[in-house]
């Protein structure tokens, strides 16, 4: 029987791995089909305290792996959970096919990045194609270009405002004629001179250039069908996350969205079942954050099990 199973590789799950694995809870980490977690789908993370000249994403999931399994950390490499039952004790899980008993489960599967599903945009990721301005808007690449936003909720035009900072000037797409957003948001959005607003308009292919980089978008007007192309050098597509939560439906609780609902910490309403990273986190959505969350529930969980 397991003490802990932690069910994800990104930053909160190896966080996680490296408190308990410290704590001599010898965790079996299952790193799912994506190991690293979403961070990796980007390249430079600038914004990790300690690397004052960022740090390769990979790179950075790597040695997190390394420091779990320095302290005992067992991982089963590219392994699925394909079913669990947190109604017994011990806890179940099914791995690959075959069951797993555990004392405690620590559920870091993060989230995906919804997308706009149009040709292109799989091929550009992350040659320009992006879906966290935070982490890569600041990038030497996007200085002073012309750069996209997609979306018009909350979030896009919270990162329309952020890349002003860097842009040339951000053309917001969006496939309705006003925004999502809350009243004020979209106020500050709007009144930005350095934000240009595209109504009734969406993306239908991300095109290439030299370098195998994005260099513009080809759009559609909605109302008139009248299609045109935009220059970029940025894609950030802002139409929200998709949490990995499906597996625990119905297992621990959840919000309208999918987020798994801590009710203290990092405690689901289960017993012995705890909740890291963006799984859990609709707002910041950080590799910082994940990794602050993987420390309070490996902290929690070794705190349970030794009471």
């Amino acid at each position: 029987m397991e003490n802990v199973v932690i069910i994800g590789s990104g930053c909160a799950g190896w966080t996680a791995a490296i408190y308990t694995a410290r704590a001599n809870l010898q965790p079996l980490v299952v790193t799912g089909t994506q190991p690293g977690g979403l961070l990796t789908t980007t390249t430079v993370v600038e914004n990790f305290p300690g690397f004052s000249k960022g740090v390769d994403a990979g790179a950075l999931m790597m040695a997190m792996q390394e420091q779990a399994e320095r302290f005992g950390a067992r991982v089963r490499y590219m392994s699925v959970v394909e079913q669990v039952d947190f109604s017994r004790r011990p806890l179940a899980l099914v791995v690959d096919g075959r069951e797993v008993l555990a004392k405690s489960v620590i559920i870091a599967t993060g989230a995906a990045h919804r997308r706009l599903g149009v040709p292109g945009e799989g091929e550009l990721e992350g040659r320009g194609v992006t879906y966290c301005a935070t982490c890569d808007g600041a990038l030497p690449v996007f200085r002073a270009q012309p750069l996209v936003v997609v979306g018009g909720g909350d979030s896009a035009c919270e990162e329309a405002n952020y890349l002003t900072r860097f842009g040339s000037i951000v053309y917001l797409i969006h496939r309705r004629d006003r925004l999502r957003a809350a009243r004020v948001l979209a106020e500050r959005t709007l009144a930005n001179p350095k934000i240009q607003p595209v109504w009734d308009t969406v993306v239908e292919r991300v095109t290439g250039g030299a370098g195998e980089r994005v260099a513009g978008v080809a759009l559609r007007q909605v109302k008139t069908g009248a299609r045109s192309t935009l220059a970029c050098a940025g894609v950030f597509v802002a139409i929200g996350q998709v949490p990995n939560t499906r597996l625990f439906k119905g297992a621990v609780d959840m919000d309208g969205a999918g987020f798994i609902v801590p009710v203290k910490g990092a405690r689901t309403n289960v017993a012995g079942v705890f909740v890291a990273g963006d799984c859990a986190d609709a707002v910041y959505r950080q590799a910082i954050t994940a990794a602050g969350a993987g420390c309070m529930a490996g902290i929690e969980a070794e705190r349970w099990l030794a009471g």
